[in-house]
């Protein structure tokens, strides 16, 4: 099928839930990407921060093929070893002690809110168990994780959304302060908010979230689902801080492609789940974790997350170099290979403009360009996408 038949059929029989563009990709490899009508694409997208080791790693591919051939799925009533060793190295490699497995960043999300109040209302009592979150967070898109989002225009329709969540503006810590009290069992935050619009953490204000959680009795949560496994030039984002927390959770990256979350917890917090309290028919299952372990062993040990923080300081500069040159961009910042340009515009016109020239970027709220490349790349493939940037914001004007 070529893409006008693909794009007419999906038209046809999908859902219109999601905003699609016009492309349909048919093939991956590394940090390019092929449509149906056989156009190449330097991917800067990578399935939304999925593919950080790149489309299809012959590593991850052999070993979805190898588990495959052995055992795809069996219920977790039974004891899995992908899914022990799994569990294993993401302990050994966080500040962490248990793993619970489930399918996406949304499930990992719901996970550590219902672990979270459990927790407390063992420690402390049936009313402890608001949670505080973010202004221009994003937690998932389950009725849970939408309440625990800060952004209204994710839960409009949706009403009533569950209680028991507060939000308040990011990196605001005065503002966090007034909000923490007798009630909160936990806060729950990105070191970089990725969907809100590339906005980053400064150390004064997640130490201070830490000090208020303790002085409290909350638990601090980070989702690392977008910012965790390598994107921020760490394995976790929280590392370039020193501030741990109690509860992380992960997903996106974590299967290398394959669809696989996980919520880690301190062996106390952990504690608090017992048989029944929560489960997943598919999380963690044989072939996602045998994909994960391929994933985890070659961030940790194949230099990927040493390139993902020289590639992103250098894409950092070239951006900023970029920018100065256009009196529509407000600002660029990120961390690693999470980096956002705000501009004084709507961004949409330069991301199907980079799109026409082969070049794969997104936009967030509406004026921020997202740039979440493979954290495989090159200096070489830098250079090849800020020339295509360049040629299409020097046709842009406030």
């Amino acid at each position: 099928m070529n893409t006008k038949e693909i794009i007419e059929l999906g038209d046809k029989y999908l859902m219109r839930n999601v905003g699609r563009l016009q492309l349909a990709p048919v093939k991956g490899e590394g940090a390019l990407m092929w449509d149906a009508d056989r156009k190449e694409y330097l991917d800067f997208v990578s399935g939304i921060a999925v593919n950080n080791l790149g489309h299809c790693h012959p590593e991850v591919v052999d070993a979805i093929s190898q588990q495959a051939k052995k055992l795809i799925h069996c219920s977790n009533l039974y004891y899995i070893e992908p899914q022990a060793l799994l569990a294993k190295l993401l302990a050994e490699n966080s500040a962490m002690d248990k793993a619970f497995f489930c399918n996406s960043g949304a499930e990992a999300n719901e996970a550590a809110i219902k672990l979270a109040r459990k927790y407390a209302k063992i420690k402390h009592g049936t009313e402890k168990v608001e949670i505080v979150t973010a202004l221009n967070s994003f937690h998932g898109r389950t009725l849970a994780a939408i309440t625990a989002t800060g952004q209204p225009k994710y839960q409009k329709g949706f009403e009533p959304l569950p209680g028991g969540f507060k939000y308040v503006p990011f990196n605001d810590l005065d503002t966090l302060e007034q909000a923490v009290g007798p009630a909160t069992c936990a806060v729950m935050l990105e070191p970089v908010q990725g969907e809100g619009g590339v906005n980053v953490a400064s150390r004064y204000y997640l130490e201070g979230v830490k000090m208020l959680c303790q002085e409290h009795g909350a638990l601090l949560i980070f989702d690392e689902v977008q910012t965790g496994l390598g994107r921020t030039g760490r394995f976790l984002a929280y590392q370039h801080y020193g501030v741990e927390p109690d509860i992380i959770t992960l997903a996106k990256a974590l299967g290398g492609g394959f669809p696989i979350g996980a919520m880690l917890a301190t062996d106390e917090v952990a504690a608090a789940f017992q048989p029944g309290d929560h489960a997943s028919t598919f999380g963690g299952n044989p072939l996602a974790c045998a994909a994960a372990l391929a994933a985890m062993d070659l961030l940790l040990t194949g230099g990927v997350v040493e390139n993902a923080a020289a590639v992103g300081a250098y894409m950092y500069d070239k951006l900023v170099e970029l920018a100065g040159k256009y009196d529509y961009v407000k600002e660029v910042r990120g961390l690693g290979l999470l980096l956002g340009i705000e501009l004084k515009i709507e961004g949409k016109d330069i991301v199907n403009g980079c799109r026409e020239k082969g070049l794969l970027i997104n936009c967030v709220n509406n004026n921020v360009l997202r740039f979440i490349p493979p954290l495989t790349i090159t200096k070489q493939d830098v250079d090849h996408a800020v020339g295509i940037l360049e040629g299409v914001m020097g046709n842009c004007s406030v």
